[in-house]
């Protein structure tokens, strides 16, 4: 530390910076001197791994390069908390946050890294009709305050996006690619992501996920029925009656399929194998027209013949069946009606998991509509995905006995919501949810946006879970499930930053040193500007934040006390010892609690140096 606390940094995480981090930690060799990469070096040290051609197979459409830029680019938005529109605000672990995805995303990076075990999204088709997000991606938060009315407009476009554009498919992929890029971030080693679609893109969905996570992270496409009846209104004739899951691994670490019940296994008579069970030995129902699997098993000791079952035989033909014989693998009956059975060992078992078809028929989209219809008592939206698709796809990539993190961030009604209560109501599982969805508007008086009907949609989830509770005995303990969710806002950031771009006239300069010193934007909450203190401190939204009394004053406690952030407009040098004996990793204070006592400061700084502090940061 220096007699300066940092400045604390209002940006989202830096992808950029992040990405330079990570390649000068696995070659520093290629450090220059001013911290940046030395090319020619690089080349160098990876040999003839690298592809300097300039004939290569990839992928490419125009707009591809300003993906890299929008990824790139910080936001500086923040997410507001509105406990009066949650449920269980201070106790939940589910959030739902209403806002562009592409801006929340970004701000989920520091604090979600890696800590995500299952993404599924259900994104614009690009039907021409259902493609909302706008033309201008570099201004995301810019044009997602003017589409939700927080600013005046500037003209920025949200519309759809029809075939007749002339950039039709560029559209649909520089508006998934930097979504996809980020989301991989968020994922865990042996996190999944399930993404639907249909013809329309599917193919280029693939193309880009294979891009983005590499092609060997496919996993595999899964072929679900959406239609119970066929549709014959259109020319050719040709119902198309299914979509696709695209199933996509972030590491081969990544499992699909439900752990096998291995209970059955045990060794009861110490066998030097390890635990088996008992298994049938009878063949399949077709093996009348085997000759080879009928024939009789002989004791060796009693030299008793059991004679198979004239229409399904053995399982095994002779010679195997005599090689189980010699390694004792038999299971000989007690009784003279009894049968031979196998000894089957757990080592012997390929996969601990159960396999997962490619073809699904959990339900259909009139059932989506349907799940809706049944908690709204009306029809709200038109043919979301039905709540027994995405359970199906919760039941395989998560486990009812961790608290494996799902996110969906191309929310809609909040399907996936509904699914991961559902399933933990099943299981007595405990997984956590977060949902993103732009307040697309509906054109309803009662539910404005589509954010709106997902938040009011969880709701009654939760009351009808509860009234069901509240019939029968409680056997899962669904008061520690977290019924619950905090809905979060996207907004700018509570604290104006200084705008360098303003005419550099007496005027103008004056406002912008006003505005330096009281900096935080009008109608700002203490909550507001906790929750992004928390949010770009890395900590989730969701972290336990106990406020605390120290001399005299009000200090919110983050974690147990690792995190010490302090809110008031008058700091004293009392309160700084007193925060500085709680011996916190770091702390946070505003700018404005100094007051311009410059010397308060600087004992701030040695103060907290002494007790260990590792960071102390003003904002």
């Amino acid at each position: 530390m220096t007699d300066q606390p940092e400045k604390f940094d209002l940006r989202s995480q830096g992808i950029a910076e992040e990405k330079r981090q990570g390649l000068l930690r696995l070659f520093p060799e290629v450090n220059t001197e001013g911290g940046k990469i030395d090319f020619d070096r690089l080349k160098l040290t990876l040999g003839e791994t690298l592809d300097v051609g300039k004939e290569r197979y990839g992928m490419t459409w125009p707009g591809k390069s300003e993906c890299f830029k929008t990824i790139q680019a910080p936001s500086l938005g923040t997410l507001r908390p509105s406990p009066e529109e949650s449920v269980n605000f201070d106790t939940t672990e589910n959030l739902i946050i209403e806002g562009d995805n592409l801006e929340v995303l970004k701000l989920l990076q520091k604090s979600y890294l890696g800590k995500v075990k299952m993404i599924y999204i259900d994104p614009p088709f690009n039907t021409g009709n259902d493609f909302i997000y706008p033309d201008n991606y570099t201004e995301s938060l810019q044009t997602y305050l003017e589409y939700t009315g927080q600013v005046d407009s500037q003209g920025k476009k949200f519309g759809t996006n029809t075939d007749a554009d002339g950039r039709f498919h560029s559209k649909w992929l520089n508006m998934m690619y930097p979504r996809l890029y980020l989301a991989r971030n968020l994922l865990r080693d042996d996190g999944v992501l399930f993404v639907s679609i249909d013809d329309h893109e599917n193919d280029n969905l693939r193309k880009l996920c294979g891009e983005i996570f590499g092609e060997e992270a496919l996993i595999g496409t899964i072929v679900w029925r959406r239609r119970q009846v066929s549709d014959n209104r259109n020319l050719t004739n040709f119902s198309t009656d299914h979509e696709y899951v695209l199933s996509i691994a972030r590491t081969n670490t990544a499992l699909m399929g439900q752990p096998k019940d291995l209970s059955k296994y045990s060794n009861p008579d110490d066998d030097p194998r390890g635990p088996w069970m008992s298994d049938n030995l009878t063949g399949l129902a077709n093996a009348r027209e085997r000759p080879n699997l009928h024939y009789d098993i002989v004791h060796p000791v009693t030299g008793v013949k059991y004679p198979p079952l004239s229409s399904r035989g053995w399982c095994y033909e002779k010679q195997r069946m005599l090689r189980l014989v010699e390694e004792n693998r038999i299971l000989w009956p007690s009784k003279p009606d009894g049968r031979p059975r196998l000894k089957r060992f757990l080592n012997e078992i390929r996969s601990q998991f159960t396999g997962f078809s490619s073809v699904q028929d959990p339900g259909f989209t009139t059932d989506g509509t349907r799940d809706l219809e049944e908690l709204f008592g009306e029809k709200t939206l038109g043919f979301p995905k039905p709540r027994k698709l995405v359970s199906k796809l919760l039941a395989q990539a998560t486990t009812a006995g961790t608290n494996d993190l799902v996110l969906d961030f191309f929310a809609g009604s909040g399907t996936t919501a509904h699914a991961v209560l559902d399933l933990n109501n099943q299981d007595g599982g405990n997984r956590k949810f977060i949902l993103v969805q732009l307040p697309e508007p509906t054109g309803r008086e009662d539910y404005p946006t589509i954010a709106d009907i997902a938040k009011e949609r969880v709701r009654r989830v939760i009351m009808k879970l509860n009234d069901e509770d509240k019939a029968k005995l409680d056997l899962n303990d669904a008061s520690k499930q977290g019924r619950g969710f905090r809905v979060f806002k996207l907004a700018e950031s509570n604290f104006m930053p200084w705008n360098a771009e303003v005419p550099h006239d007496t005027p103008a300069l004056e406002r912008q040193l006003e505005m330096h010193v009281d900096h935080i934007r009008e109608g700002r909450t203490a909550d507001d500007i906790l929750y992004e203190i928390l949010l770009k401190s890395g900590f989730p939204l969701t972290t336990p934040v106990e406020t605390i009394t120290l001399a005299g004053l009000t200090v919110n406690s983050v974690a147990g006390g690792a995190l010490l952030i302090c809110l008031e407009r008058a700091l004293t040098l009392e309160l700084i010892r007193a925060m500085a004996e709680q011996k916190p990793e770091r702390v946070v204070c505003l700018d404005e609690g100094f007051a311009g006592n410059d010397q308060l400061k600087a004992n701030a700084v040695q103060i907290f140096k002494t007790k260990g502090v590792t960071s102390f940061k003003t904002v």
